[in-house]
């Protein structure tokens, strides 16, 4: 449990393996002026995480960002049964076992635009992301749009590959095969709204986050769009 702002804290998960590859994971919490919580790509609960959980706030919204990060959501809304769930259409028709609330994918009155706004990615067939900016704090929620791992992640070989996708600190950005999926013009779009945000912090649910001039982190990682 990690506060990285007034009102967001980080929560890292165990390692979940991905293409022979041991991803971290990480969970953000923002608690809003209600005292409510948002949680984003939630990690494993755990007693010890619920607990920690219900220290600072009431759980009242879960997010699956994409279909990618759905595992432990239907354990999170059995523990916070009065909470509701928003997932993008790719996860709502992959987990038609859960009962979402909300697609993100829609128009919508958001309960938290007041403090978070948010941008869904489209462009690509391989993925769509739902990317959150918390205003007050500058910070920017992202789950696999940009990945950041540092090498001591990986073994020697696994190393080699998460060079090739690109996705190595400081230098992390979008995965290699996603990135070859964009349609770029649209991708643009997306990162003029983005970028228009101004983030000065980078929390992404793997890898190291940027604490410091995440604008510039964004250049950069978005250079190859050049």
């Amino acid at each position: 449990m990690q506060k990285i702002a007034d009102n967001i804290w980080i929560f890292d998960g165990e390692p979940v393996s991905f293409l022979a590859c041991p991803f971290t994971t990480r969970m953000t919490v923002v608690r809003l002026f209600s005292g409510d919580l948002w949680i984003h790509s939630p990690i494993k609960l755990t007693t010890e995480l619920q607990q920690k959980i219900q220290s600072i706030g009431s759980v009242k919204y879960i997010v699956a960002p994409n279909h990618l990060h759905h595992l432990f959501i239907a354990d999170w809304h059995n523990a916070f049964p009065k909470s509701s769930l928003f997932g993008t259409s790719e996860v709502i028709k992959k987990r038609q076992d859960i009962a979402f609330h909300f697609s993100l994918n829609d128009e919508h009155d958001w309960p938290w635009k007041p403090e978070i706004t948010q941008e869904l990615v489209l462009g690509s067939k391989l993925m769509q992301e739902a990317v959150f900016f918390h205003k007050s704090s500058k910070v920017l929620i992202l789950t696999d749009f940009i990945e950041n791992f540092p090498k001591s992640n990986f073994n020697w070989w696994q190393c080699i590959l998460a060079s090739i996708a690109g996705i190595i600190a400081p230098n992390g950005k979008t995965p290699l095969d996603w990135r070859i999926s964009f349609n770029k013009r649209r991708l643009r779009e997306h990162l003029i709204k983005i970028k228009s945000w101004n983030p000065e912090i980078i929390v992404m649910a793997h890898g190291d986050i940027v604490d410091v001039n995440g604008g510039d982190f964004l250049e950069k990682s978005f250079s190859w769009l050049d």
